[in-house]
């Protein structure tokens, strides 16, 4: 069993996603960063899918009761076992009765943290991660205990490391595909979409992220209330860039201009404010 000790300052339990409800007004939320949530299960040899720990700028203080193994990755953390460093992007031996303590994070915004064998936590519409009023909770806090399953730690190789690309995640360039009312836009604002550094506001959260840096003369309107998704690009009448995440809504009343592939929404949401990134369009074939 995993205690709760400092819940740090958004700490939340995510797997890949809640789909098939997002005709009923259910969002997919999941890992922001997807790339590192799969990569911290694959460590310590769990299926993709498994639930994961997910935490921003400052992690969380636990208590494991019992003996476990664990991998840190996404973001570049400063942790500790027992008061002693220990390393992302590998599997961690946790002896029972030990405090694994996430500091602040280095670089990044969300980091993660996979426990052999998996978490034993409520599955509700097909999936373990926590959103308001669909799960009993939100987020974890001080005092909640989270029970595991545990694989035979014999079997489980200590030295295991995977290569994670930290380059994957850090490119500053996001990929994306044309949105559904890409063509209302004229020549001077898809110039200045494609040609303009953004900044994430510091606002940006699990459910949007809001790029600093108005689009001029552009011919976006609002629409009839459409289907989005994660990823979806929206630019208001105003010209203000709004890119919805996870937790995002199923419908939306902005013009939908653009799409992130899904490894440019990982890399974004690894983006603090001020740092740059821009817009590329996916060349076909």
């Amino acid at each position: 069993m995993i205690e709760v000790v400092r819940a740090g300052i958004y700490t939340t339990i995510q797997d890949l996603g809640r789909f098939g409800y997002r005709n009923q007004g259910v969002p997919t939320s999941g890992a922001m960063d997807q790339y590192s949530s799969q990569m911290a299960n694959q460590i310590v040899g769990n299926d993709p899918n498994t639930a994961v720990i997910e935490f921003v700028l400052k992690g969380p203080h636990l208590y494991f009761h019992n003996a476990s193994v664990v991998a840190l990755s996404g973001a570049n953390c400063i942790a500790e076992l027992n008061g002693k460093r220990i390393k992302i992007n590998q599997q961690i031996f946790v002896p029972a009765k030990s405090k694994l303590v996430i500091k602040s994070i280095k670089s990044g915004m969300y980091g993660y943290l996979a426990v052999n064998g998996g978490l034993q936590v409520d599955r509700v519409l097909g999936s373990y991660s926590l959103y308001p009023n669909i799960t009993k909770q939100s987020k974890l806090n001080k005092g909640d205990c989270i029970g595991f399953t545990t694989k035979s730690l014999s079997d489980t190789n200590l030295n295991s490391s995977i290569s994670y690309n930290e380059n994957k995640i850090s490119c500053n360039v996001l990929k994306v595909e044309k949105g559904a009312e890409f063509n209302q836009l004229n020549t001077m604002a898809i110039n200045q979409l494609f040609n303009t550094q953004f900044t994430p506001a510091t606002s940006s959260n699990r459910m949007a992220y809001t790029l600093e840096h108005n689009i001029k003369s552009l011919n976006a309107h609002e629409i009839t209330s459409g289907n989005v998704q994660t990823g979806t690009v929206q630019l208001t009448p105003s010209g203000k860039v709004i890119v919805l995440m996870r937790d995002a809504q199923t419908t939306g009343g902005y013009a939908r201009v653009l799409q992130l592939t899904p490894m440019a929404i990982n890399q974004l949401s690894q983006k603090r404010p001020g740092e740059k990134v821009t817009f590329e369009l996916l060349k076909k074939g």
